[in-house]
């Protein structure tokens, strides 16, 4: 099993409900294909950098798995299928990547910790 990382851009006309809707028809694809969801996180509402199908901003999504590369494919396939999403981008992790993602999320944990208190 491979260390992915997708992030994906939603349209941002739909409601929180239909966002998060979306976000488990993805997630709930891959745990039905055997992957392994290591970090999930809602980057938000975001402006985009140049307009993509007449919008200017999107709703980011970021998805860290484990995975074979054969369901990638498949999610890939999903993502082209599904017209809330507007672009999508997914790559396998090095051994560099993976220890950074896992640095970023140890340090990002360690942060809401100090909110907490």
């Amino acid at each position: 099993m491979n260390n992915y990382e997708t992030v994906f851009i939603l349209t941002p006309v739909l409601s929180d409900a239909q966002m998060k809707e979306a976000v488990d028809k993805f997630t709930g694809l891959l745990k039905q294909e055997g992957a392994v969801i290591v970090n999930e996180e809602n980057w938000g509402l975001r402006k985009l950098a140049y307009p993509i199908q007449k919008k200017s901003t999107g709703f980011y999504q970021l998805v860290e798995f484990q995975a074979n590369p054969d369901v990638i494919a498949k999610l890939e396939t999903n993502f082209r299928r599904d017209e809330r999403v507007i672009r999508f981008l997914t790559f396998r992790q090095d051994k560099f990547a993976a220890e950074y993602a896992a640095k970023r999320r140890s340090l990002k944990a360690k942060t809401e910790e100090v909110k907490e208190a």
